[in-house]
């Protein structure tokens, strides 16, 4: 028997799940409100060029995005660090790098940190004692999910500087809060696996092409050749039992995994399968795209302290720019900004650049594009474990997926994937228990 699918959802945990039930020989439809597949990551032309909506990396340790990617055809059109390299940057010339080594972790960072000169000598010496502490907290304990990083971090010798200077330049990106509201749960599990328990778990990755082609062309694609019918540009009603009732058909089905965003989930879910969603909150994220006419900054990215600007990406080669640059300015947990007037944030941001680099101070910008995501994540602070829903739910049939599922990761690329994955996995394995109940052998 043949067992029928619906995945409702065209990001990455939907593209997960439906590629991993096609390849254990199901029939699947994949239904996506939107035209396009690739969900949160997304890419617009504009003027000629392409802009993806914002800067999506990933790291050596991701290897479930990684594997995806290998599934989708297209590792080749990545990026990835030999060795994770980090430029820091601060106003008025100041830079650091934090560079690995090739000693065993946690000692691979032992160098670069003592080097940090974005903090006083006294500040570098006691990193050691939050480090190694660090090293036993376990993510997966839900005493970890009771308090901030940073009360942690005051708690092992950590001063606002160090917090702000160096902890939130990977809790930031990562867990889309800074250290005095991010879980500690949520920090513990991004240093732990990506810098403190392996070598090269750091190491940084970002694509090379487009968000569009690397993820939404090349799923549609895969997908193609896995069978899976796709749905594109059809929202849903609502979800009742194995049934995803559209306004063109409805879809029955033997199962049905809803990837979606949480607050959509919500409106779709038969009533008291999810417990107060709301509760977990979003997070917001926006990115400020700069077309400069002539080169300003020589690294592929970097990280900034001391400055509104956090991260900054050269994407001229993946714009497909033939002169100047392109960057991308990052800007995670970014609710503040969410009210500026677009004209604003370029100028703060220009501005910025300028006390950085002083060719930037000389620049024409020939262009600026503002994406903002008012809910890019959900809220990653203290309490939101116990909210995060696992795979199966109590419908029989009906299984959840999205990077806001009880991974025990950050919402990112790599959460997402996880958790289609996870949820491909439960209902294959209802699946199998139903041959097994039946004495079937197919």
């Amino acid at each position: 028997m043949t067992r029928s699918i619906v995945v409702v959802g065209g990001g990455l945990a939907g593209i997960t799940a439906a590629l991993a039930c096609a390849d254990a020989g199901c029939e699947v439809t994949l239904v996506e409100r939107r035209a396009r597949l690739g969900g949160l990551t997304w890419s617009s032309r504009r003027n000629g060029l392409w802009f993806d909506n914002g800067q999506h990396v990933f790291m050596r340790c991701c290897t479930e995005y990684r594997g995806l990617l290998a599934r989708l055809g297209v590792p080749d059109l990545v990026e990835l660090q030999d060795r994770m390299t980090v430029p820091v940057l601060s106003p008025g010339g100041g830079r650091a790098v934090i560079r690995r080594s090739g000693l065993p972790a946690p000692a691979h960072l032992a160098r670069a940190l003592l080097g940090y000169g974005h903090l006083p000598v006294r500040d570098r010496l006691s990193l050691g004692t939050a480090v190694r502490a660090l090293m036993h907290v376990d993510p997966d304990d839900p005493v970890s999910d009771t308090q901030t990083f940073a009360e942690w971090l005051r708690a092992h010798r950590q001063g606002e500087r160090a917090i702000s200077a160096l902890w939130d330049l990977i809790t930031l990106p990562t867990v889309n809060l800074p250290a005095r509201e991010a879980s500690l749960a949520l920090a513990a599990r991004v240093f732990r696996t990506g810098l403190l328990e392996d070598n090269a778990g750091g190491d940084i990755g970002w694509s090379r092409v487009p968000l569009q082609q690397l993820h939404g062309d090349a799923a549609a694609a895969a997908l193609a050749a896995a069978g899976v019918e796709m749905a594109l540009s059809t929202p849903v009603a609502g979800i009742d039992g194995t049934s995803v009732e559209t306004e063109r058909r409805t879809f029955d089905a033997d199962a049905v995994i809803a990837a979606v965003p949480h607050d959509a989930a919500a409106t779709i879910l038969p009533p008291g399968v999810l417990e107060a969603p709301a509760a977990l909150g979003a997070s917001a994220i926006v990115n400020v795209h700069l077309v400069l006419d002539r080169r300003v900054m020589g690294d592929a990215m970097a990280a900034v302290v001391g400055s509104p600007l956090q991260f900054v990406f050269d994407r001229t080669a993946s714009s497909g720019a033939t002169d100047g640059q392109c960057l991308a300015v990052s800007l995670s947990a970014a609710d503040a900004y969410l009210g500026w007037r677009a004209s604003a944030l370029v100028r703060l941001m220009v501005d910025a650049l300028g006390e950085l680099f002083p060719a930037a101070r000389r620049a024409t910008v020939r262009d600026a594009w503002v994406v903002r995501e008012p809910r890019a994540t959900f809220r990653g602070a203290p309490g939101t474990a116990r909210l995060r829903p696992p795979p199966t739910t109590s419908v029989p049939g009906l299984f959840i997926a999205g990077a806001w599922g009880a991974t025990g990761w950050p919402a990112t690329m790599e959460g997402a994937v996880r958790s289609g994955r996870a949820a491909a996995h439960a209902a294959l394995s209802v699946r199998q228990q139903a041959r097994v109940t039946s004495g079937g052998t197919q």
